[in-house]
């Protein structure tokens, strides 16, 4: 019986390292100063492809915020529930990656390849907007939330 209980909690534990691996969850996205909480955004996993919405916005004056300088069907679209991140996939050479979408910035309207790395064993997320290379870009880091 002790051993069949020590079981059941590695196999959970594993199981809930395995989810924190992930990309998937509610993250806090942090502005490029390191310090000003932007929103919450929900990264889901549909059959491998993960995509990302848009939950809370927490700029009170930015609540109606539209995507005006959107150039695809997100133009004029509320902020507010928007799909920011399309066609992520687990990187095949390097499993701590996911990568191969694109991620949108709805303050410009421009959307950018997408790399991203959970660290602190999935608490934190290294989101990376490109163009061309991964050299050629920015990283923010998300905070998961749950």
């Amino acid at each position: 019986m002790k051993n069949t209980l020590i079981a059941l909690a590695l196999a959970g534990a594993s199981l809930a390292a395995a989810a924190q691996s992930t990309p998937a969850g509610l993250w806090k996205t942090i502005d490029d100063d390191g310090k000003t909480e932007k929103s919450l955004v929900r990264i889901t996993d549909n059959a491998g492809t993960f995509s990302a919405k848009v939950e809370k916005v927490f700029d009170a004056t930015k609540q109606d915020a539209r995507c005006e300088k959107c150039s695809d069907d997100r133009k004029d679209q509320p902020v507010l529930g928007m799909t920011i991140v399309k066609g992520v996939r687990a990187n095949l050479d390097d499993k701590v990656l996911w990568d191969g979408g694109e991620i949108l910035d709805p303050n410009n309207g421009k959307t950018y390849k997408v790399r991203m790395k959970p660290v602190d064993g999935g608490k934190q997320l290294e989101v990376r907007g490109y163009i061309g290379a991964p050299l050629l870009g920015r990283t923010q880091t998300w905070v998961r939330v749950e």
